[in-house]
């Protein structure tokens, strides 16, 4: 069977004979498995296509759950990410870490919509990426119903005296079970990571165009979306991870 989607390749894997085997996140069909001869090398739009931060047209050969992909088109290249070392980097990690968090073979058209929104900003923008890639987290948790819990303490329920965050817990503690827990995941916030959250995940990406968090506050809010997204999602690590952090 034949099928068509606009897709996102999120991995690349060289296999024998010239193959490749590719992670590709479809509006369609969500993130697949496709395996592929096409050459990746010229200016066709098929080479364009396989290049990475590129959205396009794909035609698949479906039998089962193998997926064979027999053409691609480009649709929107954002070939000036990877103009810039910085930009490279952050985008590589949100990505990546796309590719981890969404399930195999469930469409998630809101997180594809959202991908591509981030690409468009990380490409345009001249300073302050990490920004956009905590906007692009945020929604992205949001979408999968893996948000954390930022209204009232995720321990007693408290709405009052939210002071801390706990990773194990999944959000904000009050002061009282703050000084009950004993383990080492809790981050005592030192800034409103409440309103910040929540303004990243309801408002669209493109909102964030002229929007730049300090560069501490970025820092401590990415390490304690990372350190959440690994103890709930099983995030774990990350190619991307070391060259990432030395930036940030």
């Amino acid at each position: 069977m034949y099928i068509s989607s606009d897709g996102i390749i999120l991995k690349q894997i060289k296999a024998s004979g010239g193959r490749k085997m590719m992670t590709l996140f479809t509006r369609n069909y969500g993130k697949i498995s496709v395996g592929s001869s096409l050459p990746e090398k010229g200016k066709s739009k098929t080479a364009l296509a396989l290049r990475p931060f590129t959205y396009g047209t794909y035609e698949l050969y479906k039998n089962g759950d193998y997926y064979n992909m027999n053409s691609a088109d480009v649709k929107k290249s954002f070939f000036r990410i990877g103009e810039d070392v910085d930009k490279f980097l952050y985008a590589s990690f949100a990505m990546e870490v796309t590719e981890r968090l969404i399930p195999e073979g469930i469409p998630q058209e809101e997180i594809f919509d959202a991908l591509i929104a981030f690409l468009e900003q990380i490409e345009d923008r001249a300073k302050s990426y990490q920004t956009i890639v905590l906007a692009y987290e945020a929604k992205m948790l949001k979408l999968l119903g893996t948000f954390p819990q930022l209204d009232q303490c995720a321990c007693c329920g408290a709405a009052e005296n939210l002071s801390a965050f706990s990773v194990k817990d999944g959000g904000m503690i009050c002061d009282e079970c703050r000084k009950k827990a004993n383990e080492t995941l809790i981050y005592d916030v030192k800034f409103d990571i409440v309103d910040i959250l929540k303004y990243f995940s309801e408002k669209p990406i493109d909102a964030f165009e002229k929007i730049a968090l300090d560069a501490k506050i970025a820092e401590e809010l990415q390490s304690i979306l990372r350190e959440y997204m690994n103890y709930h999602l099983d995030l774990g690590d990350l190619k991307s991870d070391s060259i990432f952090h030395e930036k940030i």
